[in-house]
């Protein structure tokens, strides 16, 4: 008899784990194509800005569920961002699609369970202590608003 209610717990254990994974969504394959696909996709800002698929960058955040995914997620919007934050020194558009990346990776972790935080944190980096450039900041915070708002 213990060991029919052993094997049935052992069971039920493996049962209800096997199926906490169902439950989640996948992240989107177009997420981690890499930073031209984030790149191309920012080309509508501050307009809405989706990938190919449809994926919103902050799903892209909120949806990467565990460490391999946010660091694949990572990789693609920092590189992403590196490049932006290059180019931000010498153009409105540049430091617009900047700010959209990082405001809807700041959209994307609130929705999620603290990790991604960290992955914002990075992205905010590329600006610089100081933050942007003064004559980049009008651009950067409207599309700060808007990565936030639509991203």
């Amino acid at each position: 008899m213990r060991l029919l209610q052993t094997t049935l717990v052992i069971g039920l254990v493996a049962v209800a784990v096997g199926g906490c994974g169902q439950d989640r969504k996948q992240l989107a394959d177009a997420c981690t194509e890499g930073p031209e696909t984030i790149l191309s996709a920012l080309a509508t800002a501050p307009a809405d800005v989706a990938l190919a698929d449809g994926t919103l960058l902050s799903q892209c955040v909120s949806g990467a569920s565990n460490n391999a995914q946010i660091q694949e997620v990572g990789i693609v919007f920092t590189a992403a961002a590196d490049k932006l934050a290059r180019e931000a020194t010498g153009s409105d558009a540049a430091a617009l699609r900047l700010g959209f990346l990082i405001g809807a990776a700041r959209s994307g972790a609130s929705k999620a369970n603290g990790v991604q935080t960290e992955l914002v944190r990075r992205l905010e980096q590329t600006v610089g202590v100081d933050g942007p450039a003064p004559d980049r900041l009008g651009a950067y915070s409207r599309g700060l608003r808007a990565g936030v708002d639509r991203g």
